[in-house]
């Protein structure tokens, strides 16, 4: 947390320490003397209250099924948990699928390991390490839904993980629902845009079988933080994440449907001819905790998007962030979102450490779309 003043015009250097002084109307920036509150009030005019607004959804976007979300939540303090200690009190601090998951954990300049982890590190019980027993007889729309279809005690900590491919299916049951007459039949072409801590977890991307059986799914990864050496690579991911019991058939047993992930490194308006020559057109773009407003790089791929009149939802940290994107986006194509910002309700059940606001903040919290 930073200064909210720091860098504006006149301001000076920040006092040392991590500011406290809290705007007494929203309550959502910081500063580290009033001096420095009073300099930037031209500037937190126009947001105050906005922001004040967003930060009367933290009830609302905190409240999940699970026994921990708790001390999940704990998290936006910084005072009484960490993601360490939160994992660390469950047995799974930097073990298998959860090695990035904390500040402690491996960096993406070291990952010669990707796509390699696929362990649980859990008791079948408490994971979804084989095939549902039933089919989804209705489009899920929460984690209660999902934890009950997959008979999962709430316990369990698995959506930390699971936001990812839970929050494609979220993105596909909506873009299914804004055009009824789109029609999928047995393949699945789905583009995603600047994976970082996801590339790390890509065992997880497995659950999209047991959520669209009978369909083939492709998908291309598409960003910076892609490695070079692993440029072009595919993957196939035929079984789903392992439990830790040896015995379980999870580790043993494969099936004929399988998700395939071709990693493709740069950005997606660079790499686009790529992979047309390999690749159908996407049924879907999904571009998860995107910061679309925070990086230029993504003007010539919204540009591309438009020109391709192919659906994309995009994802962010908070609701500032996704306003802030809405604007960027509209200011490229013209016209309003197609799909308007709303709660993802496959979020991560984990709030985000040293956000640079105090405002709710959760991995793929905010859904929005063209």
């Amino acid at each position: 947390m930073e200064c909210a003043a720091k860098g504006s015009a006149g301001a000076g250097p920040c006092a040392p320490g991590r500011p406290s002084r809290r705007c007494g109307l929203c309550g959502a920036v910081a500063y580290c003397s009033p001096s420095h509150q009073m300099l930037h009030w031209n500037d937190h005019r126009d947001e105050c209250a906005r922001l004040q607004e967003q930060m009367r959804m933290a009830d609302t976007l905190n409240d999940f099924p699970f026994t921990f979300s708790e001390e999940a939540s704990l998290l936006r303090s910084g005072e009484q948990m960490t993601r360490c200690s939160l994992f660390m009190s469950k047995g799974l601090h930097q073990r298998g699928l959860w090695t990035s998951e904390c500040s402690c954990g491996p960096t993406l300049a070291s990952i010669g390991g990707l796509g390699i982890m696929n362990d649980w590190n859990l008791p079948s019980s408490l994971c979804p390490c084989t095939d549902p027993k039933n089919p989804i007889s209705t489009p899920l729309s929460s984690w209660k839904d999902y934890y009950k279809w997959r008979s999962l005690p709430f316990h369990s900590p698995v959506a930390l993980l699971l936001h990812w491919p839970l929050t494609i299916y979220h993105c596909l049951q909506l873009s299914f629902a804004r055009n009824s007459s789109s029609e999928v039949s047995g393949k699945l072409h789905i583009h995603y845009l600047g994976p970082e801590k996801e590339l790390l977890q890509l065992a997880v991307f497995g659950e999209l079988r047991a959520l669209f059986p009978g369909l083939q799914l492709y998908i291309e990864i598409v960003g910076p933080a892609v490695p070079q050496c692993r440029d072009g690579e595919t993957i196939c991911i035929s079984n789903y994440a392992h439990c830790s019991e040896e015995s379980c058939h999870c580790r043993s047993s494969e099936r004929t449907n399988a998700v395939m992930l071709r990693l493709r490194k740069g950005y997606y308006h660079d790499r686009y001819t790529d992979i047309v020559k390999q690749d159908s057109n996407p049924h879907l773009i999904v571009a998860p905790n995107a910061g679309v407003a925070a990086y230029s790089s993504w003007l010539p791929t919204i540009e591309l998007i438009k020109e391709m009149g192919v659906p994309a939802i995009f994802t962010d940290f908070c609701e500032e962030a996704a306003f802030l994107a809405s604007r960027c986006i509209s200011s490229v194509t013209g016209r309003p979102l197609s799909l308007p910002i709303q709660i993802n309700p496959f979020r991560q059940p984990m709030a985000v450490e040293d956000s640079a606001l105090y405002l709710p903040c959760y991995s793929n919290c905010f859904i929005f779309g063209m």
